[in-house]
This record gives C-alpha cells, structure tokens and sequence, in this order.
C-alpha cells in the first residue's frame, strides 16, 4: 500500500480532535483509558479502524488458509525458465477454483491476478514475459477474496541456488518481519512495531522502504490504519484487540530510494540493488496476537 503521509499523527502534532492541544496532551491517553467497547466506537469514528468480531476473524483466517495454500503451490512450481506471467496464471485459476476473486485483478487499473517482484523489484511487480533465472529472489503477494473477507500474504523465494546478497537479504527480510510481529499486543503502539523492523534492518546494514507500508485489511484490500515499517517507539495509534492489519516490511540490501516504473506500478530500487519482503496478516488479541496467515519464520 502506498502511504499516505497525513495519516501519521505524532505525539508533539496537534490533536486530530481539534481541541488545539498537543496529541500528547489530549486524546493520546483519553484513548488508552476508554473502555473496550468506547474505544471501538472511537477507533472508527476518528481512524476509521472498524474492529473485527469473531465472525470476521474466522472469515479473513479462511481467506488466509487459501492464500497459504496458493503460496505453496507457487513454491512447488518455481524453477528457472518460468515467467512470471506463469505464475499470474496459477494463482488467478487456483484462486478461481476455491470459489474465490483474485483481489489485486482490476484493483485501481492493475492487470493480473497477483504482485511477483523478482531482485531489485521492491513490490507491485506486474506479470508477464520476465524469466525466472538461477540465483533470483521471487516475491509472490497474493491477496484472495472469499466470502466477502480478505487476506493478504507474501513470501520471497529462491531460484535455484541463491547467491550470498540474496540470502542475506531474505534473511533480514524475514526476521523483520518477525522482528514486528513480536511488538503487537494491546497497549502497544503503531510507531513500537516499525521501529523493531528498522533498528534490526539498520544493525544488519539494510534499509527500509518508506513509501509503502502495512494496511488494515479484512473487509475491504486497504484499510486503515497504516502500519509504517520505520518510526518511533510510543508513537501512533494504540493497538487493541481486534484490529486486524497486515506486516509487510521492504527491505533494500542497499539505500532506500526507489522509483516508480512507466507502468505506474512496478517499484525498484534506485540503485539497483537487492530487495527482499515477507507479509503475514496479524490479530490483535488480548494477550498479544495472532497471525491470520501463519507461515514459520526460522
């Protein structure tokens, strides 16, 4: 998802509100003192968050039970000489067959059935006559519809034998992710989960991609709130059992410019370097969290 820069409230901001007073000094801890059920109503009313219930959450993990299956059939399929548009098409006719809608198909103009960036591709890579080499890193985002409920979920993959860039890349990649996961549990804030991702990206001598970040999902493919993968600790909206948002960090083994491709979607680092992400769907509980796409991260 591409961020939108004024979703973002920090602590020294005014209060979104309108009482004139610092965020910190207003609805910053009126929030973490309502009651479950008043937060709820707030969290809609000034973020627009609408809270998942049970039925929800059981519609997404069923959603999600497809996602995974369709990334496993991706990976048993992946070999040198494919093409991405290859791939396009396993998904969009697994996704088809298990009664459900490809949700990337037609989504603001975009022409497949599911993102595959390979190498110094960041994200939003359109299918076509691209060949999977040896030594490539693959990314697969698949993001099905079923029942009315959305999941979202990507892995990177090798092609072949990888060389040393691309697994330390994936690597940092994976346990950045891993790295945000550990910091979702209520009470918590949005900025606590993107400064995990980008202290550990930093101290391995990556970078974090900025202009997308994580999304709410679940009844439609982008809700808010926006989940960053870079910030500050105590910063942005508290987390509370049953929002539901998708992790997602893009990790840059060199800087963390990118550009836009004339397709309008396909992003890449600017220098060329090698990119690397890991997607899971995530909960949050009253303990802590759950991932709504569960796939191991060791």
């Amino acid at each position: 998802m591409m961020k939108n820069k004024r979703a973002k409230v920090h602590r020294n901001d005014p209060c979104p509100c309108g009482s004139g007073l610092k965020y910190k000094k207003c609805c910053f801890h009126k929030e973490s003192s309502l009651p479950q059920n008043n937060k709820q109503k707030l969290y809609l009313q000034k973020h627009g968050i609408r809270i998942k219930k049970a039925r929800d959450i059981e519609g997404i993990k069923k959603a999600g039970r497809l996602a995974l299956q369709t990334l496993d059939l991706v990976e048993a399929s992946i070999q040198v000489g494919i093409t991405t548009d290859d791939i396009n098409t396993l998904v969009h006719d697994y996704t088809v067959k298990n009664g459900a809608t490809p949700a990337p198909l037609g989504y603001r103009g975009f022409p497949k059935s599911v993102c595959v960036s390979i190498n110094e591709v960041i994200c939003h890579g359109i299918p076509g006559g691209r060949i999977l080499k040896d030594g490539d890193i693959v990314n697969v985002d698949v993001t099905p519809i079923l029942g009315g409920y959305y999941a979202d979920v990507n892995k990177s993959f090798f092609v072949g034998t990888p060389g040393s860039n691309a697994k330390k890349i994936v690597d940092v990649a994976r346990e950045c992710l891993r790295k945000g996961l550990m910091m979702v549990r209520p009470g918590n804030r949005i900025g606590d989960i993107g400064f995990a991702i980008q202290a550990f990206a930093e101290k391995e001598g990556c970078s974090v991609v900025r202009e997308f970040v994580g999304h709410g999902v679940g009844f439609d493919f982008h809700e808010p709130p926006q989940v960053p993968h870079h910030g500050h600790c105590g910063e942005g909206i508290e987390l509370i059992p049953g929002m539901v948002f998708t992790i997602e960090p893009m990790i840059n083994l060199g800087k963390k410019d990118l550009r836009v491709l004339d397709d309008g979607w396909t992003a890449v680092t600017l220098d060329g370097n090698l990119s690397a992400q890991f997607e899971q769907t995530i909960l949050v509980t009253n303990q802590g969290y759950e991932s709504l796409t569960p796939f191991p991260l060791k």
